[in-house]
């Protein structure tokens, strides 16, 4: 009798600890489903809604001049760069300026460590595939960055044959040199390749004809290097996170600001306006 009083202790006591298993379980499959819950609104939800509920779009950019640079104190300016102000001011949040190595910039959108790119960003098929991109606003071309003294000697592309090369790494640059089978070292950031010719470590540079005419020739800091032959034309975007609304709301801002003339206001200002598109 007391062997079978103990099996029907024994037995209640493994139905008690499995139904509070179970208990636990099912708390825990509630607690992953809500966790699930929240992390799916937070990827399917509005970009324009994310950025507006942290209060700041943050825009990746690198040292650009006419495009994103600093010129006194620690302040951006440029024509991207005061676009961007005035577009994240359209939103009713603040613009906010992170220096990115311009290689990894599809990672750094899609890690959410910026909103968008946008400092010169060339239309490539990369970047359109991996990205939602903006109308083009401004033309831009390749061009080569040589010391002026030797530029006679390199005015079209068969003549490039026997020059090593300085690009951006990710930059159309880059890839205008790899199309044509080019000796080429890559660096982080278009200034760097000027440093680079400059110094004489590289014969040659290919960057953003924008920056070109900005930064090399008479009046600048480059007075002793000069560009030549373009390789390419192409354009300028913005880009954002694949499927992002702000895409679109910023085409709109586009059009706005051209029609009211304060694009093109500030385009005079940095001295490209002869390459803005027409929205």
């Amino acid at each position: 009798m007391k062997k079978w009083i103990t099996i029907l202790l024994t037995a209640a006591m493994v139905l008690s600890l499995a139904a509070c298993g179970n208990s636990g379980a099912d708390k825990d499959s509630g607690a992953d489903a809500s966790s699930g819950a929240d992390s799916s609104d937070d990827s399917s939800g509005s970009d324009m809604e994310y950025v507006k509920g942290k209060g700041k779009l943050v825009i990746g950019i690198t040292d650009f001049e006419p495009m994103d640079y600093k010129a006194d104190g620690d302040e951006w300016i440029g024509f991207d760069a005061d676009m961007a102000k005035a577009f994240a001011e359209s939103l009713g949040v603040e613009a906010e300026f992170v220096e990115i190595d311009w290689d990894n910039k599809i990672m750094e959108l899609d890690g959410k460590t910026i909103d968008c790119v946008w400092n010169g960003m060339t239309l490539t098929s990369e970047v359109t595939s991996s990205m939602e991109c903006s109308n083009a606003y401004c033309n831009n071309a390749q061009v080569v960055i040589v010391p002026s003294d030797v530029a006679d000697k390199y005015q079209d592309k068969d003549s490039l044959s026997d020059l090593t090369f300085a690009v951006e790494a990710g930059s159309a640059g880059e890839e205008a040199v790899e199309n044509l089978e080019l000796e080429f070292t890559s660096v982080k950031a278009q200034a760097d390749a000027l440093m680079e010719v400059a110094a004489g470590t590289s014969d040659a540079a290919v960057i953003d004809s924008l920056m070109a005419a900005a930064m090399v020739g008479e009046g600048t800091g480059y007075a002793d290097l000069t560009y030549t032959c373009g390789l390419n034309d192409e354009e300028y975007g913005v880009g954002f996170r694949k499927g992002s609304d702000l895409a679109k709301a910023l085409n709109d801002f586009f059009a706005s600001s051209y029609e009211d003339g304060s694009m093109l206001e500030c385009a005079e200002k940095y001295g490209v306006q002869a390459a803005v598109i027409e929205q």
